[in-house]
């Protein structure tokens, strides 16, 4: 998927949103650019439990990253400053290679993504224009926020996941290096930290998320 920016009409823009909407909340994810971590790694014997548990952990980080992809691409299209749509669009484009490793992972362990993707799409998207249209640093902000929260949610899902699925955990601590980085460089770009409430709020939103798509 092409996250490249230039001059459109409203209308192009709706119809170009619309589409990044259906293609990563419902359509199959797109190749990714590196290889997953968990490429080199064989497949590990599990359980029905142990895979079950497995399948619906990554289907939560698979949830997270279509959130993720929206919630960068909302803050892009309303961002002030080319650089910060610059850096939004690349961090997107990273994180569609997370998605396109969770998809890969949930086949694997012969299961789907969350039904709900269109939802978490939706919801994200919002939340990301609705901190864009503040200020580019508080959009900034809000991707330190949100990256802080989802680095500490990954670091659970290490310690959730089957001990002997070294590929999800592979892909589990990549991700969570990503998040890391990507909250540092929103950081450097020039972040300014969100006011209470609004990082409970985000915690509790996201819950609700990981709650839901664990098992839908």
């Amino acid at each position: 998927m092409s996250f490249s920016h230039r001059q459109y009409s409203a209308a192009d823009r709706a119809l170009i949103a619309l589409n990044q909407a259906l293609a990563v909340s419902l359509g199959p994810a797109s190749p990714a650019q590196l290889t997953s971590p968990a490429a080199t790694l064989p497949e590990p014997a599990l359980d029905e439990s142990a895979r079950r548990h497995a399948a619906g952990l990554m289907r939560v980080n698979h949830a997270g990253e279509v959130s993720a992809q929206a919630l960068y691409l909302g803050q892009a299209a309303v961002a002030r400053s080319d650089k910060v749509r610059d850096h939004l669009l690349e961090a997107a484009r990273e994180e569609a290679d997370h998605l396109a490793w969770c998809a890969e992972r949930l086949q694997q362990l012969d299961s789907r993504p969350s039904l709900f993707n269109p939802l978490w799409y939706a919801g994200s998207y919002a939340l990301g224009a609705a901190a864009g249209l503040l200020s580019d640093r508080l959009s900034l902000g809000f991707v330190v926020e949100t990256e802080r929260q989802v680095e500490a949610h990954l670091g659970d899902h290490l310690q959730r996941l089957p001990a002997a699925d070294a590929r999800s955990r592979a892909i589990v601590s990549q991700m969570q290096a990503d998040e890391a980085r990507h909250g540092e460089e929103a950081a450097e770009a020039g972040a300014a930290a969100l006011p209470e409430p609004a990082p409970r709020v985000m915690q509790a939103l996201a819950n609700v998320m990981r709650t839901i798509a664990y098992r839908l």
